[in-house]
C-alpha cells in the first residue's frame, strides 16, 4: 500500500481534522480548569522544592504534559463541543492516563472495544466521528475508518508523524525499518502499518542479538523464534538485514534508543566496510524532544539526596516506565503509581514494580526527615501532581 498517497488522499478529505478547531482561549481554558495547579506553579517558582515540616519535595524542572499531550486532550475535549449532539468515538485511550480517560467518558465519548487484542469497530456507523489518539493509529485503522464515512479528528502528536515518515523513507529506498519500541504498543503497532519490511527489538539485549545474525553468529531457527510476532509478513532475515535504517516508539529511553543505532552502525561497518556504509544503513534522529527532556530532568533529580522517589503515571505509559527505570537504575526506592489513591491514609502505598504486578508496602513514608523525588509522565496532569504531594503532606503530619 502506498501509504503517503492514501495520507495525501485523507488530509484533503472535508471529513478529515487534524488542526483542531481554531478556540485557542477556550483550549486554554479547559486545561486551566480541569489539569493545571496553582500549588504546582508556585513550588516550580520556588526552585521546584517544597518544604512542609519534616517533608522535603524536590520536583523533577520537567515532567507532566507535554505539548502534543496537552494538543490531543484539548482537541479531544473541543470535538465534544463541536459535535454536541454526534456519537463519538476514540480509537484508544486518548493518552496512557486513567483519569483523563475518565473524564472523556463522563462526557459521553465511547472507547472503541479491544476485547482480545483485536478492535472492533462493527460499532461505527457512517457520520459517526472517531478520534484517534496521541499515539496515532493504524493505517489500517485510518483506511476503514475513512471509508465507513466518519468523521476523523486525529490528534496524532507530530513526533510520533516524524517517525511515520522516516519508515516511508525506509521503505522507498528498500531499507528494513529496525523499530526500537515495544511490539505490542499503539504507537509501534501504528509505525510499522506505515513502514515496508519491519523488525521490532524491545531493548540493547534484543538489538544485539539482530547484530549477531547479521554477522553469522547466530542460527535462522533460533532468530524467527525469537522475533516471530515482531517483524513484518514474510521477514527473511538473510534478505532482509542486508539494508537497515533505525527507528522508534518515541516515548523509549533516549540513550538506549542512541545506544542501539551506534550498534547497528557499527555492524554494518563491519560487514560492509566504511565505503559501502552508506548503501546498508541509514538513520535518522526520531526521538522526542519532550522525552528527552523529562528524562534528562529525572537524571539530575536523582542525583540529588533522595530518601525515596514517587513517579506517576499511567501503568501502560511507556515514557513513565522508563522514568521509573532511571530512579531503579541508581538503586533509590522507588514507586510507580498511577493515581494519588494508591497512597493510603495508613502510611501504606499501592504500587507497581518493574516488570510486576500491583503490591501494597506498608510504611511508605519513613519517620522523620524525608526527602522525597517527585517526576511524572508525560500524560500526568499537574492537578494530579498537586493530589499525590497533598496526599504526602498529610501523611508527613500524622
Amino acid at each position: 500500500m502506498d501509504t503517503q498517497a492514501f495520507k495525501r488522499s485523507l488530509h484533503h478529505s472535508k471529513r478529515y481534522n487534524r488542526r483542531g478547531f481554531g478556540r485557542a482561549k477556550d483550549k486554554a481554558g479547559i486545561l486551566q480548569e480541569a489539569y493545571q495547579s496553582s500549588l504546582i506553579g508556585s513550588i516550580r517558582d520556588n526552585g521546584y522544592q517544597l518544604q512542609h515540616g519534616r517533608l522535603q519535595v524536590k520536583l523533577a524542572e520537567a515532567f507532566g504534559f507535554c505539548w502534543g499531550v496537552e494538543r490531543a486532550v484539548a482537541m479531544a475535549y473541543e470535538t465534544r463541543k463541536h459535535y454536541p449532539n454526534e456519537r463519538i468515538w476514540i480509537t484508544n485511550e486518548i493518552i496512557h492516563n486513567p483519569s483523563v480517560n475518565d473524564h472523556l467518558r463522563s462526557m459521553d465519548v465511547l472507547f472503541i472495544s479491544a476485547e482480545g487484542g483485536a478492535k472492533d469497530f462493527s460499532c461505527v456507523s457512517d457520520g459517526d466521528v472517531v478520534i484517534l489518539p496521541a499515539f496515532g493509529a493504524t493505517v489500517q485503522e485510518m483506511q476503514l475508518l475513512h471509508e465507513r464515512g466518519c468523521h476523523i479528528i486525529d490528534t496524532t502528536c507530530p513526533w510520533v508523524s516524524k517517525v511515520w515518515h522516516t519508515v516511508e523513507k525506509h521503505k522507498k529506498h528498500e531499507f528494513t525499518s529496525i523499530i526500537h519500541g515495544k511490539v505490542k504498543h499503539e504507537e509501534t503497532l501504528a509505525t510499522s502499518s506505515f513502514a515496508g519490511t519491519y523488525l521490532v527489538v524491545l531493548d540493547l539485549e534484543e538489538a544485539t542479538l539482530v547484530s549477531d545474525y547479521i554477522l553469522n553468529r547466530s542460527n535462522r531457527e533460533a532468530f524467527m523464534q525469537r522475533f516471530a510476532n515482531a517483524c513484518s509478513p514474510g521477514f527473511d532475515p538473510d534478505q532482509d538485514l542486508q539494508r537497515l535504517g533505525v527507528a522508534n516508539q518515541t516515548t523509549m529511553l533516549k540513550s538506549e534508543t542512541e545506544e542501539i543505532g551506534r550498534l547497528f552502525e557499527r555492524t554494518m561497518l563491519s560487514k560492509y566496510g566504511p565505503v559501502d556504509l552508506n548503501e546498508h544503513f541509514l538513520s535518522f534522529n526520531t526521538i522526542c524532544d519532550a522525552t528527552q527532556e523529562r528524562q534528562q530532568a529525572m537524571f539530575s533529580l536523582v542525583d540529588e539526596p533522595l530518601d525515596l522517589q514517587v513517579v506517576i503515571g499511567g501503568f501502560n505509559s511507556s515514557n513513565t516506565t522508563h522514568l521509573q527505570e532511571i530512579a531503579m537504575s541508581r538503586g533509590i526506592r522507588s514507586f510507580h503509581i498511577d493515581t494519588p489513591e494508591r497512597i493510603g491514609d495508613n502510611n501504606t502505598i499501592e504500587h507497581k514494580p518493574l516488570g510486576e504486578d500491583l503490591v501494597i508496602e506498608e510504611d511508605f513514608l519513613p519517620a522523620g526527615k524525608v526527602n522525597v523525588g517527585i517526576t511524572s509522565g508525560a500524560s500526568t496532569p499537574d492537578r494530579i501532581v498537586e493530589h499525590v504531594i497533598q496526599k504526602l503532606i498529610t501523611l508527613s503530619s500524622n
